[in-house]
This record gives C-alpha cells, structure tokens and sequence, in this order.
C-alpha cells in the first residue's frame, strides 16, 4: 500500500485487521487520519491481548514525519515495529516552521482538552492566519470546533481517544489544506443513542447526532457540539466525515471527493471523524 489516509481508510482497515504483520514498508505518504486508524486498530487489537507487528516504512522522509508526529510513542504501545523505530537518539524535533499543528496527542480526560485547545491556539496564528488566512473571528470558531469534537470522546465514547493536525499543500485546489482526524474505538453513535432513540443502524445515528443535534443526555442544550461543528465547517466550505461501526456519513464541499454516505462498510467501533479546511 502506497497512501494511508482517509481516502484509502477502508482498504487500509479491511487489510490489516486481517494480517499479524501490517506491512507500511512501501508507504510513501501518510496523513494523520492514517496514523489515527493504525493506532485504533492497535487499541482494538490489545484489547483482545493481540499484538502485531508493523514493518516500518522504508522512506527516510515518512519516518521523519512519523517520528515528528508522534506516531511512534503510542505505537509502540501496541505494536511490535521491525525495526525498531528509534532508540531514541534521532528524535526529529518540531521546528517554528513546522507544518504540524497539533502531534498526536491523547483525549482520556477533560484536563487533555485544555492542553489541546491550548497548543493549538499557540500554534493557530502561524498556521492558520498564516497558510489559511484566518481571521481571529474564524480561528476562535476552529478552536472551538475542535474543542467540542474533543469533548465528545469524554462524553460519550466511554473509552478514550487520540486527535492529530497538519497543514498541507493540496495539488489539484491550488490551495493549502488543514487536515484533523480524532478518533476512538468506543461505543459508537448508535450506542450512544439508543439510550434516548430507536435507531435501525450506524447511518441514522450518525445523522441523528450531526444532522439533528441528538444527544444520549436529555439536558436541555445538549447535543449541539456537532451540529455547530457542521456549521462552522460549512462556512468556511469545509469537508466533513463521521465514520462509526458500519456506516459513514459525509459533507463533500465542490472541491473534494468522496459520497455523501456509505453502509456496510467494515466493522470498527468507536467514531472515525475527519475534518478538511481549505485556505480562503
């Protein structure tokens, strides 16, 4: 496999939930959606007391990246990597030019959300004012998307997380792109749901939730995180995709690929969200 990202996720999923040894070795590009996907499958695979290997990849440049994300720290948790990925002498540090705007970083806690929102916010001006030409006004609206994102993994995933950002050159637009992924492998929409809804699958919970502001709490003002995440991703002509058990469902701006929605896709638990913000 060539490109692990959210375009070849379900290739990726069905591939490697299948093998003992995930083989990155020819992988010349990989986006943090990748990196998140791998290191769920990790999860999911330690919680069943399996521990697979992954061959890391032979480019100098993708390990670099890898190193610079933090992918290795948490893969090493759940993988075996042949070979090792580092003993810890070439840690590639991130520069003030960097195009990383938020490592992987861990979602277990309340206390995790304030440290994210605020690296981000460090980060936000030089990158998003900057590559995306932000405003103050657009990037306290990112914050807070991706603060409510964060939030609900706390909420309602009964399990924990991980989120990543980078900022990237999009060939075809002509245009700079920031990419975040978050994701985890608990309950699900459905799940959550069905505590307060009837719902016949993964596809209308997860409509339920982004298009209809469901929550599984019955307080009144719950259940608009994600549908003012929506909203803010639609203003600035934003991709945005939920992935959760079989089903995902998609906001596909003119610029970029994919369908509106997909079923009976590959089980994985949990939800899989993706977010894409072009430069204005």
């Amino acid at each position: 496999m060539n490109q692990i990202t959210d375009e070849t996720f379900e290739q990726t999923l069905r591939l490697f939930l299948r093998s003992d040894v995930i083989d990155l070795s020819g992988v010349a590009f990989i986006d943090p959606y990748g990196m998140l996907g791998l290191l769920e499958i990790g999860v999911l695979c330690m919680q069943e007391d399996i521990k697979k290997s992954i061959l890391l990849p032979k480019s100098a440049e993708v390990l670099k990246y890898l190193d610079r994300m933090d992918f290795f720290s948490y893969a090493s948790r759940y993988f075996l990597l042949e070979p090792s990925a580092s003993d810890g002498n070439t840690k590639y540090q991130r520069n003030a030019d960097s195009d990383v705007l938020l490592e992987i970083t861990p979602i277990e806690k309340s206390n995790d959300i304030h440290f994210i929102v605020g690296k981000v916010r460090d980060r936000a001006q030089a990158i998003l004012a900057t590559h995306l030409h932000y405003d103050e006004r657009a990037i306290n609206g990112f914050i807070v998307a991706l603060s409510e994102i964060c939030q609900n993994i706390i909420e309602h995933s009964e399990n924990k997380g991980f989120v990543g950002i980078q900022k990237y050159r999009f060939p075809s637009l002509n245009k700079n792109i920031v990419k975040i992924a978050v994701m985890d492998v608990g309950i699900g929409f459905m799940k959550s749901l069905s505590q307060r809804f009837k719902l016949p699958n993964d596809l209308e919970a997860i409509d339920k939730a982004l298009l209809q502001g469901a929550s599984r709490y019955e307080d009144e003002g719950r259940g608009h995180g994600l549908a003012g995440v929506r909203k803010f991703v639609n203003h600035w002509n934003g991709k945005l995709s939920i992935r959760s058990g079989t089903a995902r469902l998609s906001i596909i701006p003119s610029w970029a690929r994919g369908k509106d929605q997909d079923r009976g896709l590959q089980n994985f638990p949990g939800a899989q969200i993706n977010i894409m913000l072009p430069e204005v």
